[in-house]
């Protein structure tokens, strides 16, 4: 989908870039761009590698499992129709660990292996879960205690202090996070979201 989306925008900005005669300057921008990524992406290896080192030395010296234990109380109120012991909760409390800390590489597969884990007690296979929303809608908000991918952008990009946004960072995923918990919850109380209700009235 997002290729198509990708392939559309080109299009659309090379026809109106005709119709307003301004085809030199659209090429031109593309061809900047081009240039502009590669510098940036340079720059964002030596500065990922640098925070992807510094993280996997607080996950080796025991933090992400620190973590894990510090928020396993708020994920059994938030996930309440998961089993204490099931490998679902494991996945999502490391995922969401994993995040907090800036992890993205490892938060991937642990998020993926998390909805595989919460499909095995979906009553209803193909039709997400109360837990499924909560969860992807935890993932969506993206607390971030060390926004390590935004620092390393800035970094590149020439800003003289790319860690100033860690507070504003961390203000606004909290209240992304809470917005978002607060309307996956009323939404899954509501009668009209209950696939159990669908099907009494389609019997």
């Amino acid at each position: 989908m997002m290729n198509y989306i990708w392939l559309a925008m080109v299009i659309l900005a090379v026809v109106l870039g005709g119709i307003n005669g301004k085809i030199e300057n659209v090429t031109k921008s593309a061809v900047d761009s081009a240039g502009s990524s590669v510098t940036i992406a340079i720059g964002l290896i030596g500065m990922m590698a640098l925070w992807l080192g510094i993280v996997k030395i607080a996950e080796d010296a025991g933090l992400m499992s620190l973590l894990a234990k510090a928020i396993a109380p708020v994920m059994k109120r938030l996930f309440p129709d998961v089993p204490a012991g099931h490998p679902a909760m494991a996945s999502m409390t490391m995922n969401i660990a994993a995040n907090m800390l800036g992890l993205s590489n490892a938060a991937t597969p642990l998020g993926l292996k998390a909805m595989e884990d919460l499909e095995t007690l979906n009553a209803h296979p193909g039709v997400a879960t109360n837990a499924m929303c909560t969860f992807l809608t935890i993932n969506t908000a993206g607390l971030q205690l060390i926004p390590a991918t935004m620092i390393s952008i800035m970094a590149s990009a020439g800003s003289k202090e790319p860690t100033a946004i860690i507070g504003t960072t961390i203000a606004a995923t909290c209240a992304a996070l809470i917005v978002g918990i607060t309307a996956v919850k009323i939404l899954e109380r509501l009668p009209i979201f209950s696939i159990e209700r669908r099907q009494r009235k389609a019997s």
